[in-house]
């Protein structure tokens, strides 16, 4: 399972909120029972295709199980209230992988 989240941050928030997202989301959802890797960061392609959407998150889970359980998590809750206290806007797409 793949946990894709994108953002399109706020204007109000600061130059350094994708590297404290990216930061936050490494320190705190790594240590999630079933979580398997966490990858963020700014979009680096040329194709300017991403829609307006400034930083990505994927977290990869052992199985279904392991994302259910990570989405009530405290940790999980904290990196996701960060994230939506500075964002315009959020999508979330969960795949199977």
């Amino acid at each position: 399972m793949v946990h894709v989240v994108l953002v399109e941050w706020a204007e109000s928030a600061g130059a350094d909120t994708a590297e404290q997202a990216s930061a936050r989301s490494t320190e705190k959802l790594t240590s999630i029972d079933g979580v398997l890797s966490v990858t963020s960061g700014p979009n680096i392609g040329d194709e300017d295709l991403q829609g307006g959407f400034d930083w990505m998150l994927a977290v990869h889970f052992r199985d279904k199980a392991a994302l259910d359980g990570y989405l009530p998590d405290p940790q999980h809750v904290e990196v996701a209230t960060f994230l939506q206290e500075s964002a315009a806007r959020i999508v979330v797409f969960d795949v199977a992988a």
